[in-house]
């Protein structure tokens, strides 16, 4: 199979006695086994940790969608093409107004995750350096360290904490791997010092050593160093625009998420076909969980791009795109215009005891169940692809001789993923496991479905 080079033309620099990885081929002629098989992830060691108590699996928000979308800025000021650590004084700039990591910003989304039983809320684009932050251009972008003059590091905290919500640190990276090796400790140490147990690192960019690839002998060995590294001070994981994982997350576990495809931020640079998503768990998420960032309830982009799904869709994607660590993406006020849809992501587990997948067909559909970690609670979810899908579901994985409510969300007759996305439908009804459900997703969307015994 194919090596990516080094800066030097080399493949790979190897001591011996040495191993190279397990090749895998999956051949089978139903494709819900590819959906369940586990041989990569077992390919792996076991787990490397003692203690994996602080490991947790985790809901969250955040301030990232309004950035990605167009509305606000990662950055503080337009007053500075270039941006030298240690001297470009911040406290002197005249802020552009736009800046969307800023105190009030961040405690409104604070109060929306307190609210609405979210666990965390990431917030990007808090430190120095945005205004120059093309890391081909330079090596040193980032400290990691210095806030914004408007985001107060130990008040936002501290705020959090009292409303038992955390804030999920952002280490974008620039590609400047050595930079961020060099200010790692120190990173991971501060995110101890306010409180923080997960971040979400990023790679945009050219890699700095130039010459160097993102699938490289180096940055596959950088990876994998910070992930390490930051289990030293128990800080778990969220790598975007990294190598594709080929199922570390077992032997090192605070690896809880990756992106490493097209996830949903796509859907604001021109969007992703309607087929994506019902591909994306055959192929990239063989090697472990994707954070997908789903959860988009406005459609229209202000930057003009569109998101290429319906709300029922959107919904469905929590259940069959599997992580631990799930992001509802959108901006509040939009989740407030539907609260009766968002109660699904507000219902949705993020850990599992069990899995079903209960039909697929690459590009075209993919329906799964899952079973709540340490609950009687299901879910099931349905994405279609460039064609409506018609489902017809026989609940006899719920157990028999018991009565559940289901409710039921599904894309109304009239949705289209272009043209009518918000268009859905509630139903609640009683359940067992001998219950036959016949379920429409029109192309581009999908269906959802809560079960919970009753009393």
């Amino acid at each position: 199979s194919w090596l990516t080079p080094d800066a030097k033309g080399a493949k790979a620099y190897l001591h011996t006695p040495c191993v190279t990885p397990w090749r895998t081929v999956l051949v089978t002629d139903d494709a819900r086994k590819v959906l369940a098989s586990n041989l990569i992830l077992n390919l792996n060691e076991p787990c490397k940790y003692t203690d994996t108590s602080w490991i947790r699996p985790v809901k969250y928000v955040g301030v990232w969608w309004e950035m990605i979308s167009g509305k606000s800025d990662w950055a503080y000021t337009q007053q500075f093409p270039s941006v030298i650590l240690g001297e470009t004084d911040y406290t002197k700039a005249q802020p552009s107004g736009r800046h969307a990591a800023n105190n009030a910003n961040v405690r409104r989304y604070i109060d929306f995750a307190a609210e609405h039983g979210f666990d965390q809320v990431l917030v990007e684009g808090w430190n120095i350096g945005w205004e120059d932050w093309a890391g081909n251009l330079k090596e040193r972008v980032f400290d990691f360290q210095t806030p914004y003059p408007d985001f107060d590091i130990k008040a936002l905290n501290e705020y959090a904490h009292a409303k038992n919500v955390r804030l999920m640190m952002h280490h974008e990276t620039s590609s400047s791997v050595m930079n961020y090796e060099r200010y790692m400790d120190r990173a991971y140490k501060l995110m101890n010092l306010y409180g923080y147990n997960a971040v979400k690192s990023g790679y945009v960019g050219d890699i700095i050593p130039r010459g160097e690839l993102h699938y490289g002998q180096v940055m596959v060995n950088h990876y994998l160093e910070a992930v390490k590294r930051a289990a030293d001070y128990k800080i778990m994981v969220n790598a975007h625009e990294a190598v594709r994982p080929t199922g570390l997350c077992r032997t090192y576990p605070n690896l809880i998420g990756n992106e490493s495809a097209r996830g949903t931020e796509y859907q604001a640079f021109g969007g992703s076909k309607p087929g994506h998503t019902a591909i994306l768990p055959f192929t990239r998420l063989q090697g472990g969980p994707m954070d997908y960032t789903p959860g988009i309830f406005e459609m229209d982009c202000v930057n003009g791009s569109h998101v290429n799904s319906t709300i029922c869709g959107q919904l469905a994607l929590y259940v069959t795109m599997y992580s631990p660590l799930q992001m509802a993406a959108d901006f509040p006020e939009n989740y407030l215009k539907h609260p009766d849809a968002f109660q699904f992501i507000k219902d949705v587990a993020v850990d599992w005891d069990r899995t079903l997948y209960l039909e697929a067909e690459p590009m075209a559909y993919i329906t799964a169940a899952r079973k709540a970690k340490s609950s009687d609670k299901w879910f099931v979810g349905c994405v279609a692809g460039n064609t409506p899908h018609k489902s017809q579901l026989t609940l006899s994985f719920l157990d028999k001789g018991r009565k559940y409510e289901a409710t039921i969300y599904t894309d109304a007759p009239n949705a289209d993923y272009r043209s009518n996305p918000k268009a859905y439908r509630i139903e609640r009804r009683t359940v067992t496991s001998s219950t036959r459900l016949t379920l429409t997703a029109v192309a581009g969307g999908g269906y959802a479905i809560s079960i919970v015994p009753k009393q």
